[in-house]
């Protein structure tokens, strides 16, 4: 009760404070006419920051987007891998970058941050089709710049949500596919008007999946309004999405495999999870050098999935079901101000957030089993700068970042912290007008998420002497290594990037499965990873263009006497596309080898390289688009995924044979 009261208190805090700030912004924008254009809260790097990154725009990401899972569409890019639980596009799907998973990779919508505090995973199925509702994505490779929430270690995926002042439009969209995929959702943008803007879009997806009982049948809505005055704007995001799922999380065994390609190991396990995301938003613009940025953001979790642990064990099915119920609020506020004149620019922050997840478990027959509680809180602030000097922009930025756990339950628990001093510095040179070099080092520290504490357990077991069994409880570290080249011209763009990632007390996937359902984890003394990364966009003419997206990676870990490479780590990814635009036309194929990786740390196991050859056609006709899309073209069996069990056993993770979707859009 006291938490909550605390919480609570902050929250009153933190909307007086924001009142006040209103209220000054009034009586400066008194005598003004001109209303200030939307200002995103931003952590994104300009092409003069010595960091590797990517974006991803509106436009692009309309083309190519039909409801998938986003890790298909951040596939594309260098260094990322993915793998979908039911085979499908739909559902829970997953992605790597540089061979780093997903709890070690910093999610933010707006500087909101999407990683879930205990556990530190960021799952997009929550929130279905968002990618519908984007303006951009940044993608950072490495540890990047500071941002809100968890660690940078593979990098960061920065969400922005819809540019309120866009044109007015409606529209909508239907389409449908194989394995009964469907995708309908509305969509409505009204551009600023009376200093007011209002955006809606509310989806449907439905998916029976590859894999036998893996359906997916989810709903979304995202809101999105602002109020722009002469130096300031509001801007209020409201993001709700439900879903239930058949699961599918298991890996299938060859036998099972060639009996039925899409045997799923799991029995009808089914889960259901509602998730919603409030964010209140503020920018003003006091002087024409400065500006303040500032968010209160609220998150709630409630949902359940059950676990058959006869089916995990692999033995005969029986009637004993588990089920594994969370819910969850996380509380948080962050403010920016930045100071921009001619060749220097300076941005600091502070962020802080409350949360609280109660963990609840039952079994059909025998009823409730436990109850306990998690409280993760974190508090960060940081310091950026960027001079430029003639031909030279010098960058250096330093964040000190605070987390602690506490942990209610019948067993006895000692609240654990953490503190951090991550330094970032680095260095750009203009060549000439279309080239620039840059490096960058920067270091981050991570705490290790409950999962790694736990060891997979969803509640503490006691030793002999009444003490915790925790696992992996201190901190992990990298220093990161950034060396790259950006070129641009009218035709031809490239960015081109070596990195080397030194690692101490690494905390790596070993390839297994705990009992509720999460990858475990190892730690190990010394690691790195090092890799070339590449994108290049070439226009032809003014109908061709080619765009390659690829990297090499060489990672290993040196444990004692032994080196080995990191499981689901592989070597080479290489993306290629040519798209063809002619009128309302658009004709893209798209080609990905991806090259063998492990699945165990004996590096006695593997899943083999592949090639899948992907199509899409999109024609536009008076405010009409239909679209048609044609995956795997040449019905390639691959494997994305897959681990070994305790006795040898090895369990892939089917994808899908060739699938379609096709799509009609209307929009006015």
């Amino acid at each position: 009760m006291r938490k909550w009261v605390r919480q609570k208190f902050v929250l009153v805090v933190i909307l007086q404070l924001m009142c006040a700030t209103v209220n000054a912004q009034d009586t400066l924008s008194e005598g003004s006419s001109k209303p200030l254009k939307e200002v995103l809260v931003s952590y994104q790097a300009d092409k003069f920051i010595p960091i590797t990154f990517q974006n991803i725009h509106s436009k692009e990401l309309k083309l190519k987007s039909y409801g998938q899972e986003p890790s298909f569409l951040l596939s594309e890019t260098p260094s990322v891998t993915n793998y979908s639980d039911a085979g499908s596009m739909q559902g829970y799907s997953y992605f790597r970058l540089r061979g780093i998973d997903q709890t070690r990779i910093n999610i933010t919508l707006d500087g909101v941050p999407l990683n879930e505090p205990e556990d530190q995973g960021a799952y997009f199925s929550n929130y279905p089709d968002l990618f519908n509702s984007l303006s951009k994505i940044q993608i950072q490779r490495g540890v990047g710049t500071s941002k809100n929430g968890v660690s940078s270690y593979g990098g960061s995926i920065q969400l922005f949500s819809q540019n309120l002042s866009d044109s007015a439009k409606t529209s909508f969209g239907f389409g449908y596919g194989s394995f009964g995929s469907l995708r309908a959702f509305g969509e409505y943008a009204s551009g600023i008007k009376n200093r007011k803007a209002l955006y809606v879009r509310a989806s449907k997806i439905y998916s029976d999946g590859y894999k036998i009982n893996s359906s997916n049948n989810s709903q979304s809505v995202f809101l999105s309004s602002g109020f722009f005055l002469e130096k300031s704007t509001w801007k209020l995001n409201f993001l709700a999405g439900h879903q239930q799922n058949q699961l599918a999380w298991l890996g299938v065994t060859e036998e099972m495999i060639k009996s039925n390609r899409r045997a799923n190991a799991n029995r009808n396990e089914k889960d259901e999870f509602t998730q919603c995301l409030f964010q209140l938003q503020n920018s003003w613009k006091p002087s024409a050098h400065s500006s303040f940025q500032s968010s209160v953001y609220y998150s709630y979790l409630n949902g359940n999935y059950d676990f058959d642990w006869n089916a995990f064990l692999g033995f005969p099915g029986t009637n004993q079901v588990y089920n594994y119920a969370f819910k969850s609020n996380l509380i948080g506020f962050f403010s920016n101000y930045t100071f921009s004149k001619k060749h220097f620019n300076l941005t600091s922050g502070i962020h802080g957030n409350v949360y609280q997840r109660q963990h609840i478990d039952s079994e059909k027959s025998l009823g409730h089993l436990y109850t306990n509680t998690g409280f993760k809180n974190e508090a960060s602030m940081f310091t950026k700068a960027d001079y430029t000097l003639n031909r030279l922009t010098l960058f250096a930025d330093v964040q000190y970042r605070y987390a602690s756990f506490d942990y209610v339950s019948t067993v006895p628990f000692d609240k654990m912290y953490w503190t951090f001093l991550n330094p970032k510095a680095g260095l750009s040179f203009s060549v000439n007008s279309n080239t620039l070099l840059y490096y960058s080092i920067g270091r981050t520290g991570r705490e290790p998420t409950r999962n790694d504490m736990f060891r997979g357990n969803d509640e503490i077991y006691l030793d002999s002497l009444g003490n915790s069994i925790l696992s992996i409880q201190t901190p992990e570290s990298v220093v990161d290594n950034e060396l790259g080249i950006r070129y641009q011209t009218n035709r031809l763009t490239i960015s081109f990037n070596a990195y080397f990632m030194d690692f101490k007390n690494e905390i790596v996937l070993d390839g297994k499965y705990g009992p509720n359902g999460l990858p475990l984890t190892n730690k190990v003394d010394r690691s790195y990873r090092a890799g070339l990364e590449f994108n290049l966009t070439y226009k032809v003419n003014s109908k061709v263009s080619l765009i390659n997206n690829s990297s090499f990676n060489q990672s290993r870990i040196k444990e004692l006497s032994t080196s080995f490479t990191p499981i689901l780590t592989p070597k080479v990814i290489f993306n290629q596309e040519a798209v063809y635009v002619y009128k309302g036309l658009t004709l893209g194929l798209s080609a990905r080898y991806q090259g063998e990786s492990f699945i165990d740390f004996a590096n006695n196991a593997s899943i083999y390289g592949y090639l899948l050859l992907n199509s899409r056609i999109t024609y536009d006709i008076k405010g009409i688009q239909l679209s048609f899309f044609v995956n795997n073209i040449t019905n390639t069996n691959y494997y994305t995924n897959a681990y070994v069990e305790l006795d040898g056993t090895k369990k892939y993770f089917v994808q899908a044979p060739i699938n379609v979707f096709g799509s009609i859009k209307y929009s006015f």
